[in-house]
């Protein structure tokens, strides 16, 4: 450790991991630590034992829940779109090779205190009972409207402006009431309030876009989710990015205290000290945990994690996203 490298990054998270391996292909020699014994930081996959220390330290778990290898619990827990830009990184980067999948048998919503399957297909979309039956003519259009949009043919852009128009204002021209609103911008663009009406529209519709290009891919496959998922857990991403920057000789050093950030007398980042050792490096980066004097805490996120005893009935699935 005691030697000078071009680049220091702390933490494993996903961001770091992603940065690591893109510096070590570019010739660059970096030193990776982690405070943590495992990969992943704050988007971690952990077994039940790593679970317990994690959020009840001193405690063991219950025997009745069984072997540790049979579980992988991801803190900040997320599925991924067959056609979103972190599935197009992992297959440029060929970091794919060093994951494997799992398709995720079904996605579904809580409306109004029932269950109901998310549409993988537009088709599907004007035959649920999410749309309104009054409402599915509507729905059909702004399907339509999506799909012919082209950025550079104004022909298709019926008057709006997607880059400056609100997404509310979409919602109006197409007359589409609260109830496909909500199915639009929560089931389908997975938005997590409705601040987003307020925002450009681009954002929301892309967002639809991706959705449907993933069902389609997905039904090719003959599945019935857009959604897929590591089979290990998130924290096969980051670990995976690890792994690309090992093989282009970058270093890592987990289970390692972090005591201070070492800075040169004009400010500049000089190096981090672990115990009595210190790497050099003129740059340092890293996950917010390790610069606690430098960020200032804008907000907090809220997350439960149940573990059930069998499926849930009405999901009829051995994998499944519940919207609620």
């Amino acid at each position: 450790m005691d030697e000078e490298y071009d680049v220091i990054i702390l933490g494993t998270g996903l961001t770091e991991c992603m940065l690591s391996g893109i510096l070590a292909v570019e010739g660059k020699k970096v030193l990776h630590i982690d405070r943590n014994d495992f990969y992943g930081g704050e988007c971690a996959s952990l077994n039940l034992t790593q679970l317990y220390q994690h959020f009840r330290p001193g405690t063991t778990p219950p025997t009745e829940l069984g072997r540790d290898r049979d579980y992988n619990i991801d803190l900040i827990p997320k599925f991924l779109m067959e056609g979103e830009g972190l599935v197009k990184v992992l297959v440029y980067t060929d970091v794919i090779r060093y994951l494997e999948f799992n398709a995720i048998a079904t996605s579904m919503v809580l409306c109004q205190g029932s269950i109901y399957k998310v549409p993988s297909t537009a088709a599907e979309a004007l035959s649920s009972s999410l749309v309104g039956l009054m409402q599915k003519p509507r729905a059909r259009t702004f399907f339509n409207f999506l799909k012919n949009w082209n950025q550079d043919d104004p022909k298709t852009h019926e008057g709006l402006d997607l880059n400056r128009d609100s997404m509310a204002k979409v919602y109006a021209y197409f007359s589409l009431n609260e109830d496909t609103q909500e199915f639009i911008g929560h089931a389908m663009a997975l938005h997590l309030d409705d601040k987003y009406k307020e925002r450009p529209a681009r954002e929301t519709c892309d967002r639809v876009i991706m959705y449907a290009n993933s069902a389609a891919r997905a039904m090719e496959g003959k599945r019935d989710s857009p959604y897929i998922y590591p089979l290990y857990g998130l924290g096969d991403l980051p670990q995976a990015f690890a792994r690309l920057s090992a093989v282009y000789a970058g270093t890592f050093m987990l289970n390692t205290p972090v005591d201070e950030i070492v800075c040169a007398d004009d400010g500049s980042f000089a190096g981090v000290r672990s115990g009595d050792q210190v790497a050099r490096a003129k740059i340092v980066i890293g996950d917010p945990s390790y610069f606690q004097d430098r960020v200032r805490k804008t907000g907090r996120v809220i997350r439960a994690i149940c573990l059930l005893r069998s499926p849930i009935p009405s999901a009829k699935a051995d994998s499944a996203q519940i919207i609620l």
